[in-house]
């Protein structure tokens, strides 16, 4: 049984990496709805961000979105965020909103288009060359409507050069992470649909490759966590774009719809020693083959990206980023607290009732007192949404940011 003062350990190590476009303005295909003092620049967006981690302790990464967030001098904005204690985190490439990519990017049967969108994803790494980023993100919306309308394997053979080039590009401590969707906006075939084609392009690229897992990228019923434990075992598993779903990519707060999900994903982390580079043994749960999976997990480099990736329509955008940091360390807390000694006996006797109800005692366990202890420890107030209301910031934005565009998608 893992020891309080083990979880709290893990915690504080434990870090959360925050989406700059979800400080902006976003909404559905029918509505955006525009909110006061949303940012207008990415400067105001690493201020935003800023603030959460200020209550968490846990946040101190922003991704940004290109051209989202393009600015004239990136080493400006990586020294703005390091001001207000957060830095720049992965870059996250945009090739689906220009109106050459209708037929796709890299995947496109036009060699114009192309070298276009090849361009932007170097461009991309040279921005992490000034930012001190870690990671390139890549999520293509390139595909099909028909059949017939293009050939599957060629589109295969170029999204393969394309990645390449981009891989061959990377310098000394810097990745690529590849994510899948199951469709949309294409509805025949999508050129990365699934967990698989992600990982055979990456396998075929490198270690510098790696699969993003999102969770709102999955068809109804599939079981994310065996997708995480297979990528672990490969150390292919580079990062997560966490959020919640009802029916598709909703983009709603992580654990909003699934909080058990999220506690089960995050077990398969844990067993792995895969929840922070360096996570010692004392919060590993035992066994050869949580052992193995381990071992894959320490040699998969720096370590996997927990990143957030939501879109708040209608609520308050930092305080949605707050909650949901909070409810990550609630699914976390809860997988450290599995008996690992417990559930491996119990697995090994073939008991299939006590090896669920050990699972179980976990998850249904109140964390919340635990962390709330937590960050009193850290300096921090208990409660980080009421702090953070309390605290007169978000009356500061309005009243400061008249004038200007608010960002948004797109901006």
């Amino acid at each position: 049984m893992v020891g309080q003062k083990a979880v709290k350990d893990a915690l504080r190590q434990h870090q959360i990496e925050l989406p700059s476009w979800a400080f902006g303005n976003s909404g559905t295909r029918f509505k955006v709805f525009g909110q006061p003092g949303v940012p207008r620049d990415p400067y105001e967006k690493a201020d935003d961000a800023a603030q959460v981690h200020k209550y968490t302790g846990v946040a101190p990464v922003m991704a940004v979105h290109i051209p989202w967030d393009k600015v004239d001098d990136y080493a400006a904005l990586s020294a703005h965020a390091h001001g207000n204690g957060i830095k720049i985190g992965a870059v996250n490439a945009n090739v689906f909103q220009d109106d050459d990519y209708k037929l796709g990017s890299i995947c496109n049967p036009d060699p114009r288009v192309r070298k276009k969108a090849l361009a932007h994803l170097l461009e991309c790494v040279d921005i992490m060359d000034a930012t001190g980023s870690r990671d390139l993100k890549l999520w293509f919306a390139d595909g099909t409507n028909y059949p017939g309308q293009d050939d599957i394997a060629a589109r295969q053979d170029r999204l393969a050069e394309a990645l390449a080039a981009v891989y061959a590009r990377l310098g000394d401590g810097q990745r690529m992470l590849l994510e899948y969707k199951l469709f949309e906006p294409s509805f025949y075939t999508t050129d990365v649909p699934d967990w698989g084609t992600a990982l055979l392009h990456c396998q075929a690229l490198g270690d510098k490759a790696q699969v993003v897992v999102d969770t709102g990228h999955h068809a109804p019923g599939v079981n994310i966590e065996f997708i995480v434990a297979l990528l672990l075992k490969a150390g292919k598993l580079g990062g997560f774009d966490f959020n919640s779903r009802f029916y598709a990519d909703d983009d709603l707060m992580v654990g909003a719809a699934d909080p058990f999900q999220l506690f089960r994903i995050m077990h398969e982390v844990v067993k792995a020693a895969a929840l922070y580079a360096g996570q010692p043994p004392e919060i590993t749960a035992t066994g050869a083959g949580a052992q193995a999976s381990a071992a894959a997990a320490r040699a998969n480099g720096p370590g996997i990206a927990f990143m957030l990736d939501q879109c708040h329509n209608i609520e308050p955008k930092i305080p949605a980023q707050i909650r949901s940091v909070m409810n990550v360390q609630e699914a976390v807390a809860k997988a450290l607290l599995v008996d690992g000694e417990a559930l491996r006996a119990a697995q090994l006797a073939g008991d299939v009732l006590e090896a669920n109800a050990v699972l179980m005692d976990a998850y249904n366990t109140d964390v919340r007192p635990l962390l709330a202890e937590l960050r009193e420890e850290m300096g921090l107030a208990p409660d980080p949404v009421r702090a953070y209301l309390a605290s007169g910031y978000a009356e500061k934005i309005v009243s400061e940011r008249i004038g200007g565009s608010a960002a948004g998608w797109g901006a």
